[in-house]
């Protein structure tokens, strides 16, 4: 039976505005996808997902790489950029308390020190029964070890969980250990899937 729908944040509960990049790059005459570019080539991105290092360190390397590779007057860019928390798909938010109906509902990403911030931020904080994150577990997905560490810290087996996500990458691994999963594509299959999850427990 199925106690624990952990969720993915990003792409599922959390939507990010896709103009912004553009928009803050074109206000600091930055080249489009310098920001991005930024963020995958820097060497601590590992140890910010993971706890080595706090968010507010791992952007001040950013924007200190940013200035070195543009000039000093686009620092602030990366501020500008990281510091918006998104928005709340409100669909989705809607088949989240449907679901904590009859289970716990958590949230289960890849995410730096920021994350609780962001949850109050954007008032997440009560509509979920936990959030687990890579930085708390210092291993990020797709290890099968995330997996493990949150079933054991919630004394859980696979076999109770239930997960969701967009990237098919982190639903192979999840399915491959027993994980009943659904790959994430839209509010509606979510709600089918919930609502999958949830008709046993309705017949009881």
């Amino acid at each position: 039976m199925i106690t624990v729908l952990l969720l993915d944040l990003d792409g599922v509960l959390r939507l990010w505005d896709p103009s912004l990049t553009g928009s803050v790059e074109a206000s600091y005459g930055l080249p489009p996808g310098a920001l991005s570019a930024a963020v995958s080539a820097s060497s601590h991105r590992d140890g910010a997902l993971t706890g080595a290092m706090d968010d507010r360190s791992w952007r001040e390397s950013i924007a200190e790489d940013i200035a070195r590779e543009h000039g000093e007057g686009c620092r602030p860019a990366v501020e500008d950029w990281m510091t918006p928390a998104g928005t709340v798909d409100t669909d989705v938010l809607e088949v989240v308390r449907r679901a904590r109906t009859t289970m716990r509902v958590m949230l289960l990403t890849n995410a730096t020190s920021r994350l609780p911030d962001d949850l109050e931020t954007l008032g997440l904080t009560d509509e979920v029964d936990g959030a687990v994150s890579s930085c708390d577990l210092g291993l990020a997905k797709p290890d099968p070890d995330v997996f493990s560490l949150v079933a054991l810290r919630h004394r859980l087996m696979f076999s109770e969980i239930a997960y969701v996500d967009p990237s098919t990458t982190n639903i192979a691994v999840a399915e491959i250990l027993g994980i009943r999963s659904h790959h994430y594509a839209d509010a509606e299959g979510l709600g089918e899937f919930v609502d999958g999850l949830m008709e046993p427990a309705e017949r009881i």
